[in-house]
């Protein structure tokens, strides 16, 4: 069962406050775990990001967000509906604007998102309902949505592009499962993902 997030951190505390703070303490029960890590993140975008709720008052949450240490960012996104922001170690974060398809909260994590390349999409669809224990409530030509629950307020997105892969993942999906050794492992697509037992 997917059970958290696990995310490599220059300072572990500042982060842990930092998304703390950003999500309200909202995480649909998602564990966010901080790990030390000495490298700072590459400039590639990452292949997992976070999509937080901006609520009724989108503009007010992102400039709540920038105050606790957000930055504005370009990934090459063009002209989106929802804002494109970095934590304070630069791991790439969205926030959706009201009315975004598939977001059931104000305010809070919305979705995680895992970039996934169009060759592996069935093979990681599968992978992932499967690690996860959720269900695909959306299917389409963009990817997939699944939720623990139909009503759950947090979605694991899975679509196309992939973003290069030219290290380790900074942050990486944590299952718990009892019939798997504790440890790292990859997914069909090459990105890391946690299981505890």
């Amino acid at each position: 069962m997917l059970t958290g997030i696990v995310i490599d951190a220059l300072d572990v505390t500042r982060l842990d406050r930092f998304w703390l703070d950003a999500t309200r303490g909202l995480t649909g029960g998602l564990q966010l775990r901080f790990v030390p890590t000495a490298k700072p993140k590459a400039e590639l975008k990452n292949r997992l990001h976070l999509d937080l709720a901006g609520g009724p008052d989108r503009e007010a949450e992102v400039a709540r967000l920038l105050t606790l240490g957000a930055t504005r960012v370009d990934i090459g996104q063009g002209d989106v509906p929802w804002d494109v922001l970095a934590d304070p170690e630069g791991n790439e974060f969205c926030v959706l604007r009201p009315g975004h398809p598939g977001v059931l909260a104000d305010s809070g994590l919305a979705a995680i998102c895992l970039d996934v390349a169009e060759e592996d999409r069935y093979a990681q669809w599968a992978f992932w309902q499967s690690q996860a224990d959720w269900q695909v409530v959306e299917s389409h030509n963009w990817g997939v949505r699944l939720r623990r629950r139909p009503t759950s307020t947090v979605s694991l997105v899975m679509g196309p592009p992939a973003a290069p892969k030219a290290a380790r993942n900074r942050l990486r999906l944590e299952v718990t499962q009892r019939d798997w050794e504790s440890g790292e492992f990859l997914d069909p697509g090459g990105n890391e993902f946690h299981v505890t037992g």
